[in-house]
């Protein structure tokens, strides 16, 4: 049997209101597992970390209940989907709306063009992946969709060459 989400790829569940429970040497193990493919099949993920099938199965079951295995998903190049050009927007909200962050960090993470946003401590408040087409798609969404919001005091957009993604190995590239 395989480890599917119930809900469709790319969707999170809510995390439950659950008490997060401690995490042994074979629940790490599985997380590893699963942390490097999530479509890997109950049987093989038991051999892998060393438990029966039904064990492992049943582990993995309560992970996901109890919210610390949030959901499964496809890792899509944006650039699959057009979207060539990645960047980080660090985004300072102004003081006197400071009631309003999480409103608009909801906001921004219904987008389109934003692949996640992180709230931070420290001078800024989001951090804020986006994928555009274009510097001009890019430049649109920096414009339209936060320096022309009244609670937005300030921005600054970095451009991403190249993702490494931590803890697997990067892919190949063509020769150029």
């Amino acid at each position: 049997m395989t480890t599917t989400p119930s809900a469709p790829t790319g969707v999170r569940s809510p995390a439950p209101k659950k008490v997060r429970r401690v995490l042994d040497a074979t629940d790490r193990a599985i997380l590893r597992v699963l942390a490097q493919d999530a479509r890997i099949p109950n049987n093989a993920l038991a051999e892998a970390v060393g438990v029966a099938p039904s064990t492992c199965l049943a582990r993995v079951r309560a992970l996901r209940e109890s919210g610390v295995i949030r959901g499964f998903h496809a890792d899509i190049d944006p650039a699959a989907l057009g979207h060539r050009l990645q960047a980080m927007i660090a985004v300072r909200v102004q003081g006197t709306a400071r009631s309003e962050m999480s409103t608009l960090g909801q906001q921004l993470a219904r987008r389109p063009e934003v692949l996640d946003v992180y709230f931070l401590a420290g001078a800024d408040d989001f951090l804020v992946h986006v994928a555009a087409r274009d510097t001009e798609t890019l430049r649109a969404f920096v414009v339209d969709q936060l320096s022309a919001r009244p609670e937005v005091a300030h921005t600054e957009t970095s451009l991403i060459f190249e993702h490494l993604p931590a803890g697997r190995p990067a892919p190949e590239r063509a020769a150029r």
